[in-house]
């Protein structure tokens, strides 16, 4: 083995890994993590493993734990060339969060990983801060993460963020599907702008136009990049105070509003969905790229961030009180009998009823 010994001394500082920064790092993030532990979380920040006191669940008749995972896609890649990284975090805890919620369940817990090039004590900690803002507003500990340095994997401006979260709902009072009915009304309720989803194609849509970030449009009031980093709206504390008089919720991310609400109509029902005002930005995207309304519509929110189903009788209540979370709501459609014409049925491997798009968005 003598043969195989180098004279050099390699460290793993030299192979790229800064061990010192991470550490830093930690200590830059504490804080803002420890802001967002509530009662239930039993010791601090640094452990192995994040502990929470589930005893709560003793009070459920049949608990049902509910889980999601995801990241930021592509929308990573304007905060590092804007050099912006605190509003990221917001993102992913919307993205992630707001899923577990579509089901009726509360949130108990998330945590996060960050993959980098190069750690940045200042810029994860800006990250870190930025998701631990977000749970601590809808009440969801940050109970674990994790910051991997990826030297060679990925260069040093680069980082992706994921995460996941953990939450709770009552057996029988899990929403979906099965509790929609012919008659319910379909409230929505506005997305802050283009949320998470579909940035490759915007991003696309920007490189062919020749558009740096920092073009200021005057149709949006701001710069193109600052209007794109526009955190994720998080409806989590809304969709729980609405989940008793609820059918289904509906949380518009990757695939566009028609192929996600079609996940929680059942089959014979057709959900028609025909008011709303898309918001300047994706007129902007829309004409700068020439892009069809089929690719428009199946890709990006277009205005709605979330849906409620509802019965016809609560649709009043439902956006009263989304209005009084600062979040713009109105009726925007109704769930009817399946007449069979064209229409979107059955999404992301769920064979169920179907959505049809009707009448022309005001904006595009």
């Amino acid at each position: 083995m003598q043969q195989w010994r180098n004279k050099l001394k390699i460290t793993y500082s030299q192979a790229g890994v800064d061990t010192q920064a991470g550490d830093r790092a930690v200590e830059l993030m504490k804080s803002a993590v420890a802001s967002t532990h509530n009662a239930n979380v039993i010791g601090g920040v640094g452990g192995f493993a994040g502990l929470l006191d589930a005893s709560e669940l003793l009070k459920y008749r049949k608990p049902l734990l509910a889980t999601s995972t995801d990241g930021v896609g592509t929308k990573v890649a304007i905060a590092q060339a804007l050099d912006i990284h605190d509003t990221i975090g917001q993102d992913l805890v919307g993205m992630v969060v707001d899923d577990i919620v579509v089901v009726g369940a509360k949130p108990l817990l998330m945590t996060d990983y960050i993959a980098c090039g190069k750690v940045v004590p200042e810029r994860i900690a800006d990250i870190v801060r930025g998701i631990a803002t977000a749970c601590a507003s809808i009440n969801t500990p940050l109970l674990g993460g994790e910051t991997a340095e990826h030297p060679g994997l990925l260069g040093e401006e680069e980082y992706d963020v994921a995460g996941a979260a953990t939450g709770v709902v009552e057996a029988d009072s899990v929403l979906g599907p099965e509790r929609v009915r012919e008659g319910d009304a379909i409230i929505a309720m506005a997305s802050s702008g283009i949320h998470s989803n579909g940035y490759s194609l915007v991003r696309k849509v920007l490189e062919v136009a020749g558009w740096s970030y920092e073009k200021h449009v005057d149709d949006l009031g701001t710069t193109i990049g600052q209007e794109l980093l526009v955190p994720t709206r998080l409806y989590t504390n809304v969709c729980l105070e609405m989940a008793d008089r609820a059918h289904a919720f509906c949380h518009v991310t990757g695939g566009g509003l028609a192929a996600n609400l079609a996940r929680v109509m059942p089959a014979g029902l057709l959900a028609e969905v025909s008011r709303w005002e898309v918001p300047p930005i994706f007129k902007v995207i829309a004409d700068l790229g020439g892009v069809p309304t089929a690719d428009l519509e199946g890709t990006l929110n277009l205005g709605i961030g979330m849906l409620a189903v509802v019965p016809a009788e609560h649709a009043q209540a439902t956006i009263d009180a989304s209005v009084a979370a600062d979040i713009p709501a109105w009726d925007a459609g109704v769930v009817r009998t399946d007449d069979g014409g064209e229409a979107l049925r059955g999404a992301k491997g769920v064979d169920g009823g179907g959505v049809r798009l009707t009448g022309t968005y005001t904006g595009l």
